[in-house]
């Protein structure tokens, strides 16, 4: 396909949560000049209309599919590019099933992560591996992304390095009389009662401590509602037992909006952080339930925003390392980077994706994606590693009972190799 016809390729982006909706839509305008085809994937975290109006990606609302209907417009709909907006082992799930279609020209398969990597690296990764363009966020996560492919002896030449598409806005500027603090809350992060109770009771006593600021509780989701993470205790239930002063507030909305009005920013490890940083927002990473893992704000290490609740308190606000802003990729204004995304170079994080997809749509019919049922189609597969992910899907994809016997087929061999977190997964990608 000729370059200059980029723009008229058919783009589909399937999804499986809101977040993850405008991380694909904006993806997709940012590699090709094409509007997308935006889809979301029928399950447990399916956004609601409100969710994915406040994303702002789009006033064409995604339609909502199972698996096999998705799948159904992939062989019939003549899609020159698919990305995958998805969990993990739903990436797997469906590359199998495209896999399994044999297409006689199948379309460029584009996937990636919405936001800060900083837990299951290796599974995530070897997931996705098959799709033909594996898209990180940073320098620093494309060097941790092939580091991972080629140590277990994988091709990496997938790993693209880009930028979160979502960053944008006016730079920072603070406005006399206003003084607003936003702390970004995450559906899973932290989870239990007690540290989201503690968060609560000391942004309420912030704001009694500061009356003349405003203090915003950012919240992705209304009580019913689902998200990328299930939300086991919502905090519009927990603030029910407290009393909080005027200058304190629950806030929904566009992330990019809230931001307008931020002087700090405040969260655990949320993605917003990244959003902040780029638009040069003063921003703190919280401390007081420690620096660990499972809580991702371990990603921050030697960011120079790492801070408590007492700091804040107290006015002393953290100031970020250059450095680390540059490598993450939201450098905006600051040192230029070989990588231009520093230096308000942000546009060309892009540019690398966009030639890679270029290359691919202009290039021959791709190879078909490497299945993992077999060891004899899969060079360099390492049984010992990569058991947990291998599928046993051999039916025929044919016709529509054919593409929901393929995940029908892939749960079942999921279970008989082991792979029993992406098995329910691929199961309820065929459910109607």
């Amino acid at each position: 396909m000729p370059a200059s016809t980029h723009e008229r390729v058919r783009v589909a982006v399937l999804a499986d949560s809101d977040t993850r909706w405008k991380w694909g839509a904006l993806t997709a305008r940012r590699i090709t000049a094409a509007e997308p085809t935006g889809f979301v994937l029928r399950g447990r975290a399916t956004p609601t209309a409100r969710q994915l109006a406040e994303t702002g990606v789009s006033t064409t609302p995604p339609r909502e599919v199972t698996g096999a209907e998705f799948l159904r417009e992939v062989r019939d709909g003549e899609y020159d590019l698919v990305v995958l907006s998805l969990v993990g082992g739903t990436v797997r799930a469906v590359l199998q099933g495209i896999a399994d279609l044999g297409l006689e020209r199948r379309p460029v398969i584009v996937t990636g992560y919405v936001g800060v990597v900083y837990e299951k690296l290796a599974d995530g990764l070897l997931l996705r591996h098959g799709a033909d363009v594996v898209l990180a966020n940073s320098r620093h996560d494309a060097e941790r992304f092939r580091a991972v492919y080629e140590g277990v002896g994988a091709d990496a030449s997938s790993v693209v390095e880009a930028a979160l598409p979502f960053l944008g806005g006016a730079p920072y500027a603070s406005e006399p009389g206003r003084d607003t603090l936003v702390f970004a809350a995450q559906p899973s992060v932290p989870v239990t009662r007690a540290d989201r109770a503690y968060l609560l009771r000391r942004l309420v006593e912030h704001a009694r401590l500061h009356p003349a600021r405003e203090v915003l509780l950012k919240l992705r989701s209304k009580p019913g509602e689902h998200t990328t993470h299930l939300e086991e205790l919502p905090y519009q239930k927990l603030v029910r037992d407290l009393d909080t002063p005027p200058n304190f507030r629950l806030v929904y909305g566009h992330m990019g909006e809230v931001l307008d009005r931020t002087d700090l920013l405040v969260t655990v490890s949320s993605t917003a952080a990244l959003e902040a940083l780029h638009r040069r927002i003063p921003t703190a990473i919280l401390t007081d339930m420690g620096v660990r893992e499972v809580l991702g704000n371990h990603h921050f290490i030697g960011s120079g925003l790492l801070t408590s609740f007492d700091r804040l308190d107290a006015d002393v606000r953290p100031k970020p390392d250059e450095e680390w802003l540059a490598r993450q990729g939201v450098a905006a204004g600051g040192p230029p980077t070989p990588q231009g995304v520093g230096g308000g170079g942000y546009e060309k994080a892009f540019d690398a994706a966009r030639a890679r997809v270029a290359e691919l749509l202009d290039g021959p019919p791709l190879p078909p994606i490497t299945p993992y049922y077999t060891t004899e189609t899969a060079p360099g597969y390492l049984p010992g590693i990569l058991a947990r992910h291998r599928l046993d899907v051999t039916a025929p994809a044919t016709r529509d009972s054919g593409l929901r016997r393929i995940v029908r087929e892939a749960a079942r061999g999921a279970y008989r190799h082991g792979v029993q977190r992406v098995a329910p997964v691929i199961r309820r990608l065929g459910e109607l």
